[in-house]
């Protein structure tokens, strides 16, 4: 598989967590085989002041290669300036969180807020991709809720921006991390686009990952809190 000009070798990525997936972790999931790591969710605006977290959130070593720098937000040009303060720490790729749930990330319209806004969330990632010179990706949700289940809509403007793979994790953000995963939107999305998807949720082993493959004709699966 392919993720822009890069090539990505395996069959499971690392998701990222935010308090867990740190360097440690991502090193020694890359050690056991996952095909390429993404990076703790950091702020877009953290980054462009000089955050000191921030700067530490997006630093990466050579043993988490493949490696994707996270970044969330609501601003077009704030994104961009953010996208391109991460080049500096040389990540692989970068990737735009549509997905997260927490309240201090949605509350302040990053994060799966995003998919109640697929214009904006397109011109996000528009102005990220014309920012940098690696690819950019998507995480996002199936939609915000129940009665808004957007994302193979949301994946096609994503894709028609320049997003070079989608990463969707199998629940709304009103379900948060519980119940079961929507498999037939997964595979929506994927019907949807011509690039890369990548499925996300209850991933806990090779019989979970085999179905999330069959079910949705997914790429790769992204593996999360089962990795712990």
């Amino acid at each position: 598989m392919k993720i822009g000009n890069k090539e990505i070798n395996g069959f499971a990525a690392l998701a990222p967590m935010a308090g867990v997936a740190d360097r440690a972790m991502r090193e020694m999931c890359v050690r056991f085989g996952a095909a390429f790591t993404v990076g703790e969710l950091t702020s877009a605006r953290g980054i462009t002041l000089n955050d000191k977290k921030s700067a530490s959130l997006l630093t990466c070593s050579e043993r988490e290669r493949p490696f994707a720098s996270q970044i969330f937000g609501s601003v077009p040009e704030i994104m961009a300036e953010a996208a391109r303060a991460a080049l500096g720490f040389a990540p692989d790729f970068i990737d735009i969180n549509m997905g997260c749930p927490a309240p201090k990330v949605a509350g302040n319209g990053g994060g799966s807020a995003l998919m109640k806004d697929p214009v904006l969330a397109a011109d996000i990632v528009r102005a990220v991709v014309n920012a940098v010179d690696i690819p950019v990706t998507v995480k996002m949700r199936t939609g915000y809720d129940g009665d808004n289940i957007n994302a193979p809509e949301l994946a096609k403007r994503c894709e028609a921006a320049g997003a070079a793979a989608i990463t969707v994790h199998g629940r709304t953000r009103a379900q948060m991390y519980a119940p079961g995963i929507d498999y037939k939107t997964i595979a929506e999305v994927k019907k949807a686009v011509k690039i890369p998807v990548i499925a996300n949720g209850d991933v806990t082993g090779g019989k979970s990952a085999e179905y999330m493959y069959s079910a949705t004709g997914c790429d790769m699966v992204s593996v999360g809190r089962a990795a712990e």
